[in-house]
């Protein structure tokens, strides 16, 4: 039976005023919210969670931001390891990581994409074979965020080259600290080092390391990708003003300003439409009516697509994740694009002149050099507009 949502607010409160202490290590206080169900409040009762609505959730959430609680650790695994987890793991491998996925224990990263096969994801060639009790894994991957930290490896492999592309893949989980794995960051055009590339030489996992099953590994990777839209939407930690900040608030802020710094440029590649009206101040081209009306398109498209976005991530927390994401997907790629656009004819010339003598201290250059990986993660445009067409429009396949 579903809970009343005053009945949770009054559980929740209980338990906090019982549990929570500001000065516990932050692994201490993580592993009483995972064996609570307390940290995951919507996952499953029989793991780690509660089996709470998203209503009741948020009532939860609430709570913990009022006293300054800390919630499970960011990253790749709530973000992604978890949900597909809980969809498609067994119980063997529900209950042998996703405990350490709450706590942070365990972290994460995310081993699709290849040099020769980023958007078609279902033609990768790294392949895994099985020896006995064991796969073994042989190729590369790219662009993998947090690769040079990460316990754990979300990896689709080829099993099968006899069958249709799509049905030859299978999903594995990967120990990246092993000697056939070797991790090497990669140099961005904009300067920062946020990726790498993975390569794995006869790397080993166990066959129990399985989600899904063998040769459904596309099935489940599409469970990951639907998700993988909502990893630009983490943010730093917020509590009240007024709540207690003690030793699990301070690991936990710390332990995010970390994890952030892999996306610190993230806004820029977003193409800060915030900044626009300001810089079209600073300017003086405020007045321009050219410029004034490509603002008020830009603000205009930019709200309508808020509402796409809180469509999805409404479906994302209720497990239905949708179409929804693609197209917030396709609405941020076209801000993203149009504010680097009028970023650039507000400043002009000066648009060309990187570090901090370049116009807002340098955030415009990188705006305009950044902007362009916007259409490229997390799926590109042209992929996004294909799963609309198929899933939503009815389109035959191309």
């Amino acid at each position: 039976m579903t809970q009343v949502l005053g009945d949770v607010r009054v559980e929740i409160r209980n338990w906090l005023d019982a549990n929570w202490d500001p000065e516990l290590p932050l692994g201490d206080w993580r592993a009483r919210i995972a064996d609570s169900g307390w940290g995951c409040p919507t996952w499953p009762a029989e793991w780690f969670g509660r089996g709470l609505s998203p209503e009741d959730a948020r009532a939860v959430d609430e709570e913990f931001a009022r006293i300054g609680a800390v919630g499970p650790a960011l990253g790749v695994g709530m973000s992604l390891a978890a949900p597909t987890i809980l969809r498609h793991g067994s119980d063997d491998i529900k209950g042998r990581f996703l405990r350490g996925i709450i706590t942070g224990e365990d972290r994460w990263t995310q081993l699709f994409s290849e040099p020769g096969n980023g958007s078609d994801l279902a033609g990768l060639t790294t392949h895994a074979v099985r020896s006995g009790d064991e796969w073994i894994v042989n190729g590369q991957k790219v662009w993998n965020t947090g690769a040079h930290h990460a316990d754990y490896g979300l990896l689709v492999a080829r099993t099968d080259w006899d069958v249709p592309k799509h049905a030859g893949l299978t999903y594995f989980v990967l120990p990246m600290k092993q000697p056939g794995v070797e991790v090497r960051p990669l140099k961005q055009a904009n300067g920062y080092s946020s990726f790498n590339e993975v390569f794995m030489t006869d790397a080993r996992l166990p066959h129990a390391n399985i989600i899904g099953e063998i040769g459904n590994g596309w099935s489940v990777a599409l469970t990951t990708l639907s998700h993988e839209r909502g990893l630009a939407t983490l943010r730093l930690p917020k509590f009240a003003e007024d709540a207690p900040r003690g030793r699990t608030a301070r690991e936990a802020t710390d332990e995010a300003t970390e994890y952030f710094k892999t996306y610190v440029w993230y806004p820029q590649r977003a193409g800060r439409p915030d900044l626009v009206i300001s810089q079209a101040k600073t300017y003086g081209v405020n007045t321009n009516p050219r410029i004034r009306q490509k603002i008020a398109d830009l603000v205009a498209f930019q709200r309508a697509a808020q509402w796409t976005v809180q469509r999805a991530a409404a479906n994302r927390k209720a497990g239905q994740p949708g179409p929804e994401g693609s197209i917030a997907k396709l609405c941020g790629s076209e801000i993203a694009r149009r504010s680097a656009r009028l970023h650039a004819e507000i400043v002009g010339a000066a648009a060309m002149i990187a570090g901090s003598d370049g116009p807002a201290n340098g955030i415009v250059p990188e705006i305009i050099i950044s902007v362009p990986a916007q259409s490229i993660a997390g799926g590109t445009d042209e992929i996004q507009r294909n799963i609309i067409g198929e899933r939503v429009l009815g389109l035959p396949k191309g």
